[in-house]
């Protein structure tokens, strides 16, 4: 008599994508470029329909940091937005900006000065999920921008999956990012003072990280 594997006893393990097997989908027409999709730890990412919210705060940032580097004359540096950073084979995350010293393509973690994700669905991924990811690769400094809680969280000193310093800074607040220095103080207020309605501009075709768990934050202060 033949006996079925109880389910306790039977491993799964799901399948880790590489990045160069994703381009390779990518080139076979498997995926396509404009498929909202990121790569954590080898597994390909929905991501979520992005808001006006969103979009604006996205374009807030990348206006104030492209403006400020100009002024300056800095051009070892650029903004990236919405591009991939590459961490490892298994993890391409597309954090919504970066400042990054790579020139030529994506960045790789050596390359980030800043990094930036700005959640509201997101935000419990963000912190449980991307924030560990990006500590784990020692980039120096994240923000995560709230949306709803209209308050930046500045993580700063990656020792393996946290970061030792987290500091909120609150609508009336400013922050200021490690590097460049010549960025210089942020008014909070400047990024998320005023946003429009976030119930319009959701679409297929705008989308990030794709989260439905509540937020559980752990990461000491």
């Amino acid at each position: 008599m033949t006996e079925l594997a109880s389910p306790a006893a039977t491993e799964v393990r799901p399948r880790r994508f590489t990045s160069d097997e994703v381009q390779a989908m990518l080139r076979a027409g498997i995926l396509h470029e404009d498929d909202p999709l990121e790569l954590i730890d080898g597994q390909l990412v929905v991501m979520s329909p992005i808001n006006d919210p969103h979009i604006v705060c996205i374009n807030r940032l990348n206006t104030l940091f492209s403006r400020r580097l100009v002024a300056h004359d800095i051009d070892a540096v650029v903004v990236s937005v919405q591009n991939p950073v590459r961490i490892d084979e298994h993890n391409e995350p597309e954090p919504d900006v970066v400042l990054s010293t790579n020139l030529d393509g994506a960045p790789r973690p050596d390359d980030v000065l800043l990094l930036v994700e700005v959640a509201d669905p997101t935000l419990a991924y963000d912190r449980d999920v991307k924030r560990p990811l990006y500590a784990r690769a020692g980039i120096p400094e994240v923000w995560i921008v709230d949306l709803e809680a209209r308050q930046i969280e500045v993580h700063r000193e990656p020792d393996d999956d946290v970061y030792r310093t987290r500091h909120l800074a609150g609508l009336d607040d400013t922050v200021t990012p490690e590097r460049p220095a010549s960025i210089g103080e942020v008014p909070v207020r400047d990024i998320l003072g005023d946003l429009p309605d976030g119930s319009r501009g959701q679409g297929p075709d705008s989308s990030r990280d794709s989260v439905s768990d509540a937020d559980a934050e752990s990461n000491a202060a």
